[in-house]
């Protein structure tokens, strides 16, 4: 664990830069020297990377189907991704959707094992996300144990059914091959989406009631591409309070009124829209909606998507950079993170003069270290 007085860096804090040090100890920001002195000029020093939704760690776990069986192995290289983009907290999201294979309850059931058995050995900060389809109606009864048997606290809804296609009994694109990647007869995967596509009506009443029964336990709960102001309205009234994607204006709109928390995908930000033709994440940022910015599906995209919104003059570099610390820390209830102040943790990233990372730091301990920047830390 680091005891060190950073000096000459640029040090982002809440008004700005400033040149006046850091130091760490204990695993915290500390409020006064502690002796050791490592210069970082040429370097900026930023609170560390809370990425609030990440699937990327799937490749990981499951590069091919069936070849990956040590599971714990996986989530040791997804950490060194996580660290390698300056993310010093990851909330792994894990499906369970009707969609099967990767995505089934019993591969979610050893993802959220792994997770529980190994995050707490690793230097990052691992938590486990639970992505669950609504209409999986035969799944409500048992979930709430299953939440508890993976110490899972955080749970975001989604609806994935094509129920255009559905209702005109319609096969959907690419039917075969999700089948096929479930390990079901196309025919069968057919007829199961239609069954489920017929069961809509008894949704709205299930999740009421396992909404109600996860905020008993103190889960935390969010809707997943929400797509109009009375969506978000109905699952504000469930206690679901995180919008994750708001896939309309009017949606984000609506999320931001409330008071309900905006997550927006920093690979949209980087993009420049949406890759589904949904509203821009850009948007949302310039009207001032957002509350913070996710990996969603590529690691590096929080760091690029803040730097850019610095950069370009959207906001100031501290509005930016805390759309993905201090915004998502607040979104998920860590108060001891998101910022370099004294008596919060030492979660942090160091970024060279290009940029890229060069040092992550996770309550003290580094979990990643990269270039010139060693030489200075053992001088």
């Amino acid at each position: 664990m680091l005891t060190i007085d950073i000096t000459g860096a640029d040090v982002l804090g809440d008004c700005g830069f400033h040149r006046d040090g850091l130091s760490l100890s204990g695993g915290l920001i500390a409020d006064a020297p502690v002796g050791r002195t490592v210069d970082l000029t040429g370097f900026r020093v930023l609170p560390g990377i809370v990425d609030v939704h990440g699937d990327g760690f799937e490749r990981h776990l499951a590069p091919r189907r069936g070849a990956m069986k040590q599971m714990a192995e996986g989530l040791i290289a997804a950490e060194a991704e996580l660290a390698a983009n300056g993310i010093t907290t990851g909330i792994l999201a894990q499906f369970v959707s009707w969609e099967g294979g990767l995505r089934g309850m019993d591969f979610a059931d050893q993802v959220f094992a792994a997770i529980r058995d190994t995050a707490g050995g690793l230097v990052t900060d691992l938590r486990p996300q639970l992505r669950f389809e609504t209409h999986l109606l035969d799944d409500y009864a048992g979930l709430p144990d299953k939440i508890a048997e993976w110490g899972v606290n955080y749970v975001v809804f989604n609806d994935h059914l094509p129920h255009a296609r559905l209702a005109e009994g319609r096969k959907p694109p690419r039917l075969v091959g999700q089948a096929l990647k479930a390990q079901r007869n196309p025919e069968v995967h057919f007829q199961m989406l239609l069954d489920l596509h017929a069961r809509r009506a008894e949704v709205p009443a299930a999740l009421d009631t396992l909404c109600a029964r996860l905020a008993e336990m103190g889960v935390q709960m969010g809707s997943h591409d929400d797509q109009s102001a009375e969506a978000r309205a109905a699952w504000r009234a469930r206690g679901v309070k995180v919008s994750e994607f708001p896939e309309t204006l009017e949606a984000a709109e609506a999320a931001c009124a409330a008071g309900d928390v905006v997550i927006l995908g920093a690979p949209n930000l980087v993009r420049g829209g949406s890759h589904k033709g949904n509203v821009s994440a850009l948007d949302v940022v310039s009207m001032g909606m957002a509350d913070a910015v996710a990996s969603d599906y590529h690691y590096p995209s929080p760091r690029r998507a803040a730097l850019m919104l610095a950069r370009s003059g959207v906001m100031d570099f501290v509005a930016a950079w805390a759309l993905v610390s201090a915004g998502p820390a607040r979104a998920l209830g860590l108060d001891d993170r998101g910022a370099l102040r004294p008596g919060k943790r030492a979660d942090l990233v160091v970024l060279d003069a290009a940029d890229r990372v060069a040092m992550t730091v996770v309550a003290g301990r580094v979990s990643y270290l990269s270039g010139d920047i060693a030489a200075r830390l053992v001088a």
